[in-house]
């Protein structure tokens, strides 16, 4: 770890920066915590385009791509809807209010269940007909959950420390929210190793945070493991949060010489300090059997896609094992819509490092997958049944996607076929979606209850990717509780929660099943049009744009061009 490889005196003074400046970070107060998130929302905008391009060009397009949406969503407009949240909860405590309203924490079934989006009006409108809702831990009232809310800013401050976030190299503002939530959510100064992958960003968010790094309370680094190993076992490094694999959680704990699943037996570890993370897994999409249309169809084959492709696969959060009923009529028609979406998505490359080799390794082991699209890279293995299959035990991390199909005459069989089988036999708990058509869950509305509070992930999406709970502010983000660092899975701890709630199980969002307006049609009545985040998007790239310009500064003279562009996709 102090090979003249790694520059451990820049190391040493940044982690020293810090400590000298953790107690001023302590001291300041609130107002002034608002003004510099404030002052903050005009730099990102300024850097957006520019962040943009330079995550296009990395990955392979040019920044006017209609692909580049992605790299919008991922970043400027991720950061700014993060830094919106947060401001809201802490103006509220300014002003004296409570940070959640009292209609907003409630009882039902015997658990507290808080109402987290839409959290304003402008949610209510951009957004309309998504909603979240945050599961609270058994045990804990709803005046518990009340009272410990942004509790930081309500008396009970931790005491500063040093943090080190480890970056993930996939999507842009990973980084920039995590160091948020550590600043604002647990009160530490953060060091900040960017991942080489994507270490392109690091200029981009010194200027973001530029305040915050000429104060002495963020610091950002570049290096590979080395350097994380180093600062991670630094005399000087409190805490640590790390984007990643499991593998790169337990090198740090357990180390990776022989010794280390000894170690990790005795729960003896080379790294004993406090340690959140986030890690990924083998993320399912449950299809329930349904009174779907052609244009249901197809809509969801769109969805479906998009939390596959997004990003060319490389997000912790991808679906990676479609969950489809053997039972049902519609399974074929939508793997065909599926099909003819792959299809016809204009070629990209799978960029990550070692894609190349994951995919070789699917196509080795499943000699039926079918290769859909001139690039090669979109792979579909339409039956896995062997529950020791590597698609349904490892993260592929990459353009596949394996589906499975379970028993189930009717919509309550074939659900609880579904949560037993994503519960008990795919790793991880980061994230799942469930997909029910409203009529369906008029007619079941217990099971799908059952199934919805049966479904052990930290965020669960029905009719909506899951992944959109990354990107709210005011959904935690995080695995479902239970790991230990002898058993990591997805990780420990939540994120991205500006309420600052305590003792979360889970975030619940919904959206609507289908577009307006045919979700009048459907039951699931919105203003929402097809969402910007779909790869079918026809204007994802202008209306983020706008959206990214609107959610920095809301003003209704820029909802008309957000509402045009948004209307045409």
């Amino acid at each position: 770890m102090t090979t003249p490889l790694v520059d451990t005196e820049a190391l040493d003074r940044a982690v020293a920066d810090l400590r000298a400046g953790r107690d001023g970070w302590a001291a300041t107060p609130l107002a002034e915590r608002v003004a510099l998130l404030e002052r903050m929302l005009p730099r990102i905008t300024a850097r957006a385009a520019d962040m943009v391009e330079a995550s296009a060009r990395a990955k392979g397009y040019g920044p006017d791509s209609p692909v580049a949406a992605e790299d919008w969503i991922g970043a400027p407009w991720a950061m700014t809807q993060n830094v919106g949240a947060l401001l809201h909860v802490l103006r509220r405590t300014a002003a004296g209010q409570e940070p959640l309203p009292a209609h907003a924490v409630r009882e039902r079934r015997g658990r507290t269940v808080v109402d987290v989006f839409p959290a304003t009006g402008w949610d209510r409108l951009l957004l309309n007909g998504f909603t979240a809702e945050v599961h609270i831990r058994p045990g804990i009232t709803p005046r518990q959950t009340r009272d410990r809310a942004a509790g930081p800013y309500r008396g009970r401050a931790p005491r500063p420390r040093v943090s080190l976030v480890l970056g993930a190299g996939n999507v842009a503002a990973i980084t920039a929210l995590d160091i948020l939530h550590k600043l604002y959510a647990e009160n530490q100064v953060v060091i900040a190793k960017m991942n080489p992958v994507n270490d392109y960003l690091r200029p981009h968010f010194a200027e973001i945070f530029a305040e915050f790094t000429a104060r002495g309370w963020v610091r950002f680094v570049a290096g590979g493991a080395a350097e994380g190993a180093y600062l991670a076992a630094h005399d000087g490094i409190d805490t640590l949060h790390v984007t990643g694999s499991e593998r790169t959680h337990d090198a740090l704990v357990w180390g990776t010489d022989e010794r280390a699943e000894e170690r990790r037996r005795d729960d003896t570890p080379l790294l004993d300090k406090e340690f959140t993370s986030e890690l990924g897994g083998v993320s399912p999409c449950i299809v329930t059997p349904g009174p779907w249309t052609p244009a249901d169809f197809r809509h969801q084959a769109e969805h479906i896609v998009t939390s596959k492709m997004n990003n060319s696969g490389h997000n912790c959060i991808a679906s990676q094992v479609l969950v489809v009923p053997a039972d049902w009529d519609g399974t074929d028609t939508l793997l065909t819509e599926i099909r003819a979406v792959l299809r016809a998505l204009p070629p990209r490359t799978d960029y990550y490092p070692g894609a190349t080799e994951r995919l070789a390794a699917v196509r080795a082991a499943h000699p039926r997958t079918e290769v859909l699209g001139a690039d090669g890279c979109r792979l579909l293995v339409p039956d896995v049944t062997d529950r020791n299959d590597p698609l349904l035990t490892g993260e592929v991390f990459a353009s596949a996607l394996a589906v499975v199909r379970l028993p189930g005459a009717d919509p309550a069989a074939f659900l609880k076929e579904a949560v037993a089988f994503a519960n008990d036999v795919l790793p991880g708990t980061l994230g799942a979606t469930l997909l029910v058509h409203p009529r369906t869950e008029k007619s079941h509305p217990q099971q799908v209850i059952q199934a919805i509070d049966a479904l052990r992930y930290g965020t669960l999406g029905v009719n909506c990717w899951s992944a959109i709970g990354f990107l709210l502010g005011y959904t935690p983000w995080g695995a479902h509780p239970g790991h230990t660092r002898q058993d990591i899975g997805s990780g420990i701890g939540f994120v991205h929660n500006a309420f600052m709630l305590r003792d979360v199980e889970k975030t619940v969002l919904r959206a609507p099943f289908a577009p307006a307006p045919r979700g009048l049609f459907t039951g699931s009545p919105s203003l929402s049009p097809r969402p910007p985040f779909y790869v079918t998007n026809k204007t994802a790239l202008t209306t983020i744009r706008r959206v990214t310009a609107f959610t920095a500064a809301p003003s209704l003279a820029k909802l008309p061009g957000v509402f045009a562009s948004a209307l045409r996709g």
